[in-house]
């Protein structure tokens, strides 16, 4: 069905893509779902929406929504019946940074061997699989996401024959490889870049996005998510689009030539042995066709101006079944989807829709009406309203990717609470969170030892591009300090430290290529082993207690007082095994829900329990 200016906003908001970014904007300006959700609204006609929006500055919005809209006709989820236990399930799966995680050679740079050197560490811990941040052949423009060669291992982390290691150890072990596929977009560097851009008979001919115009004239108003004109004009050719960096063009997914090379290359590394891929800003490979401006009423709630016309592209759906067809096949894939809601990510991951295996859904990271790069501390009420939704929304088998933080967000403890004095149990809770719901659990490394924020007293200790971008242009108009402080908010560098090993770091025996956390004292792995009240000890237990009892994987999710914003208290059910979790979100003592009267007490953050919540206490039971 196509929908017209005569149809009503009730009409319109029965379309899952339209509820979904409906909700987005209303999260993302801190608006109450009343204001568009009742009976006068519903009743209007979009037409008088629009006028209405052009009165309040949103000029085009209805018409920009209503595009889109009409973009996704495929919107049908079959049922999924029983949900298969493949293995991904009910893992644990561990991310690496590989630049930050273990040096074996002294270049400051961590490696493959490293890697190597440490699984039995992460199998200790009870990690079922790792997922590593790209490895390949890379100018590390944007610390390897800028790809040259995906057959090739870049020299600094190691060989091939260093990752066919790398597989071997971890199947050795019973765990499992998810590697990083950038496919969204190339190094300049890539040869076919090179090739489409200097050869008219180049067998990559419009592997890229080009279009004509003068050097003046940037083809649309598009900007950046790393900040100015999303194109680079190139005597050559024209115009090229980038989403990211000026040196990460955009594939053209149009040209099938190139949906095949993607797919060939998905299939050498399965054949390597790599057991599921995850998927970097996979959702952006579809793009409107004549590439329209982006609404600028829109562009000032949205990351980046342009990006409903490919966050979710008329040709997403198409391209997602025929890569799982030609390359991906039974493999597991999990993408990176920013921009998706709910309604979306049913569509991208329903079972019988052969797609994807999961997504990442970001709606949980920040709270209404705030960014990344916005000054302040979250709410984790926000997140619990959020979570019970995911918990009690398992139509069409949603099965939930599970994290607070990787290799592009800040460490969640500070998010959270900027005192010291509750890092210990609040990182414990974070942790036990996720460990306890039912979805897919990922831990970031460092995650296990409560790794705040770092501090960067200045812009040269920071090497993250993203950030630097913003700094420089925050600049001229704030000042040094205030350009520091608002990066200091939310670099993605916070999360791309060193791993510390030892109080000393033992990360390298050289110069690390970004400076060291400024607390390796007691927030490294040897402290912790030794001390069985860390942050790495509570996080192993509670890691055992998930693969131990299936309920808090597959089980059924009821809350206590789903309402109360100082609390997050839930039953986990699966036959006769049932577990009750109660979490205080607070820094306060609090009285709990009255919870189960026969319960045996199985974890707590604290070394005891008392009848009242102490600041972040949380405790499972076992009825």
């Amino acid at each position: 069905m196509k929908f017209t200016m005569n149809a009503s906003v009730y009409q319109l908001l029965k379309h899952p893509v339209a509820r979904d970014v409906t909700n987005a904007l209303l999260r993302q300006t801190n608006k109450s779902p009343k204001q568009i959700y009742n009976p006068a609204i519903g009743v209007m006609r979009l037409a008088a929406a629009e006028a209405l929006g052009t009165q309040f500055g949103a000029t085009g919005a209805v018409t920009a929504l209503l595009n889109l809209v009409n973009l996704s006709t495929d919107i049908l989820i079959p049922p999924c019946g029983q949900l298969e236990k493949l293995w991904w399930r009910d893992a644990v799966i561990y991310q690496i940074y590989p630049r930050s995680f273990q040096d074996t050679n002294g270049d400051g740079i961590g490696d493959i061997p490293g890697i190597r050197s440490r699984l039995d560490y992460l199998k200790d811990l009870g990690v079922d699989a790792i997922w590593l941040s790209p490895i390949y052949a890379s100018p590390q423009v944007d610390n390897g996401y800028d790809v040259q060669d995906y057959k090739a291992i870049d020299p600094q982390y190691g060989t091939m024959a260093d990752v066919e290691g790398l597989i071997g150890d971890l199947h050795s072990r019973g765990m499992k490889l998810i590697m990083d596929l950038v496919f969204n977009h190339t190094s300049d560097q890539h040869a076919w870049f090179q090739s489409d851009l200097h050869d008219p008979n180049s067998p990559y001919h419009d592997f890229y996005i080009w279009r004509k115009g003068t050097p003046d004239a940037p083809p649309n108003n598009w900007t950046s998510f790393f900040g100015g004109s999303a194109w680079k004009y190139y005597p050559e050719r024209g115009w090229n689009l980038h989403l990211f960096a000026p040196e990460q063009p955009d594939l053209n997914w149009e040209n099938p030539n190139v949906r095949e090379a993607l797919y060939e290359i998905t299939r050498f590394w399965r054949d390597k042995g790599v057991d599921g891929f995850r998927l970097d800003v996979i959702n952006y490979i579809s793009k409107v066709e004549n590439l329209p401006n982006g609404n600028t009423a829109l562009g000032s709630f949205l990351p980046s101006l342009g990006m409903e016309h490919y966050f979710y592209g008329p040709r997403l759906h198409e391209f997602l079944r025929e890569f799982r067809a030609k390359g991906i096949g039974d493999a597991f894939t999990v993408g990176e989807t920013a921009g998706f809601g709910r309604e979306i990510n049913r569509l991208t991951t329903s079972p019988s829709r052969l797609e994807l295996s999961q997504v990442f859904s970001f709606d949980h990271l920040e709270t209404p009406g705030h960014t990344r790069y916005s000054d302040y501390l979250y709410d984790l009420a926000e997140a619990k309203d959020i979570f019970v939704q995911w918990m009690n929304d398992v139509e069409g088998g949603i099965w939930d990717a599970l994290f607070w933080e990787n290799h592009d967000n800040p460490r969640m403890v500070s998010k959270v609470s900027s005192n010291p004095e509750w890092r210990t149990p609040l990182a414990k809770l974070l942790n036990l969170w996720l460990l306890s719901l039912r979805g897919t659990t990922y831990l970031y490394q460092g995650q296990e030892l409560g790794l705040p924020n770092a501090i960067f007293s200045s812009i040269e200790e920071l090497r993250d591009l993203e950030s630097i971008n913003v700094y420089h242009r925050l600049l001229p108009t704030v000042g040094a300090a205030a350009a520091l402080r608002a990066v200091q908010c939310s670099s993605r560098d916070h999360a791309r430290l060193p791993m510390p090993w030892t109080t000393a770091g033992g990360f390298t025996t050289g110069t690390p290529w970004i400076k060291l956390h400024q607390d390796t004292e007691s927030l490294n792995v040897a402290t912790q082993q030794a001390d069985t009240e860390s942050v790495w000890q509570f996080t192993k237990d509670a890691i055992a207690l998930r693969h131990a009892h299936p309920a808090l994987v597959f089980g059924t999710f009821k809350a206590e007082m789903p309402k109360d914003r100082s609390s997050f208290c839930f039953y986990r059910t699966l036959g006769e095994e049932c577990l009750y979790i109660e979490m205080n979100l607070t820094a306060q003592t609090i009285t709990p829900p009255k919870g189960p009267r026969d319960a045996q007490l199985t974890l707590c953050n604290y070394q005891d329990a008392k009848n009242l919540l102490r600041p972040y206490e949380c405790r499972v039971w076992t009825l």
